[in-house]
């Protein structure tokens, strides 16, 4: 899955990094070019000082020479960093060595500065012609004389590194800073993606809330998409409430027919008391029947428990242990013919909730502990206080839920035995009913590990 984040870093970043090492590769030239022409033209001007002190033995017909006293010539000589090499030769420069060095480069005078070997290393040489008795006879001074000056670039070396690790230096902070201020400029023209995304995400995992997300703070080229994801929601919230209808009607249908069999099966095994084989077909007809009622009522219960078609202006003040003290009353026949032993442990709890919803929560909660508690067993309901939370608890002592079932158990028609009679529906009106109160079911074991205990937390 490619990111639209990182593609568009990618298309930022990376041009502005080869724009970055283009740019200071220029700014590197172009400085360089001054800083190379002041060091030949101080070898130009060494040079020309070395001419300067060209002089003619014995008047201008006489012999060539170089005053250079030892004091200007170590004058000459003196860099620390660099060694420098000179020579003076007659002629073209290809002529008696009168001063420096016998091993000088070739003198090529008006070439420039140009780049020669002296003693195995580098050097930049500048070599300068000198006319000396010029006009004067056919002497040995009569073509002149070439006076060079040669540094090795070891100055030239030091200063070109030290240039270049500023220049990284300089470049690697303007990239990071432009690569900041493309991140933070990318990241806050994605921000309408960002809340679009956390928009969708905060809605409950199950698809339940089926609203609009709206085409308000959203930028122009997001409208079209909002806009055809709106359009699907609008047709899968019609789909939803077709389905929570039919629903719905179905099972209000149901119910009269059911009732009606019910009695008819009730009056018959009355007039046929005393026929064992009648007497237990109607038995079994009525468990069946009874079976159909309570999946009747689950459906009901399930459709009005829904979500996104709970309305909140249902809510009022409700005592839940009073209402947990009225639900449970037709449990406790039931709870002594199985043997088991139904407590309370009810503390007064004002919360807001819909009657109706909270009663069938409270039934199936119980029911399903009725079910799975064997014979012997303890089912315990509370009620209590939990810091700014109201609690309802129900702990049975039954089998228990493993760890990886415990979120599986509230999703519809799911049943972890089969020995026990049921539809998978009970749990997963308990977790609507749940979200439809905005509270938060969870499943744990019960004491000493045994059992199971559903507890919901119900906002204060």
């Amino acid at each position: 899955m490619t990111s639209i984040r990182v593609r568009l870093l990618k298309w930022l970043i990376g041009p502005i990094l080869l724009v970055n090492l283009a740019g200071a590769s220029l700014i590197y030239l172009l400085a360089w070019s001054p800083v190379q022409l002041a060091f030949d033209e101080g070898l130009g001007d060494a040079a020309a000082g070395l001419a300067a002190r060209l002089r003619v033995a014995g008047g201008p017909a006489g012999r060539l020479g170089v005053d250079l006293p030892p004091q200007a010539e170590h004058v000459l000589r003196d860099d620390p960093i660099d060694a420098v090499y000179f020579a003076v030769r007659e002629g073209g420069g290809g002529g008696r060595l009168l001063a420096g060095d016998a091993d000088f480069p070739p003198l090529r005078p008006g070439a420039g500065a140009y780049d020669a070997l002296m003693r195995g290393e580098a050097v930049r040489v500048m070599a300068v012609r000198v006319k000396v008795g010029v006009g004067v006879g056919v002497g040995d001074n009569a073509g002149g004389a070439v006076a060079g000056v040669a540094k090795t670039l070891r100055k030239r070396r030091q200063v070109g590194g030290d240039a270049v690790r500023a220049m990284l230096l300089l470049e690697a902070l303007f990239t990071l800073v432009l690569a900041g201020l493309v991140w933070f400029s990318v990241t806050g023209a994605l921000q309408p993606l960002e809340r679009l995304r956390a928009n969708l995400n905060a809605r409950d995992g199950d698809g339940d809330d089926l609203a609009p997300v709206g085409e308000q703070d959203v930028p122009y080229e997001l409208a079209p998409v909002v806009r055809a994801f709106d359009d699907l929601l609008s047709k899968l919230q019609d789909g939803a409430r077709a389905r929570h209808d039919f629903l719905a009607n179905v099972a209000h249908q149901l119910r009269t027919p059911l009732a009606g069999i019910k009695l008819q099966l009730e009056w018959l095994a009355a007039r046929h008391p005393n026929d064992a084989g009648s007497v237990h077909s109607i038995g079994l007809m009525l468990q069946s029947n009874e079976r159909m009622i309570r999946r009747t009522n689950q459906l009901l219960a399930l459709a009005r428990a829904e979500p996104s078609h709970f309305e909140k202006t249902r809510l009022e003040p409700i005592d839940l242990a009073t209402l947990v003290a009225e639900s449970i009353q037709h449990f406790v026949d039931h709870a002594h013919k199985k043997g088991i032993d139904l407590g309370f442990e009810l503390a007064p709890l004002a919360i807001a909730g819909d009657r109706f919803l909270l009663r069938d929560l409270i039934d199936n909660l119980v029911d399903n502990a009725l079910r799975y508690t064997p014979a012997g067993g303890a089912v315990t309901v509370r009620c209590m206080h939990d810091g700014q939370f109201g609690v309802l608890e129900v702990e049975d002592s039954g089998p228990g839920i493993a760890s990886a079932e415990r979120e599986r158990v509230f999703s519809r028609f799911v049943r972890l035995d089969d020995k026990t009679a049921g539809s998978g529906l009970g749990l997963a009106i308990v977790r609507d009913v749940a979200l439809a109160h905005r509270a938060r079911i969870t499943v744990d074991a019960g004491k000493d590990g045994r059992g199971a205990l559903f507890r919901v937390r119900f906002p204060a």
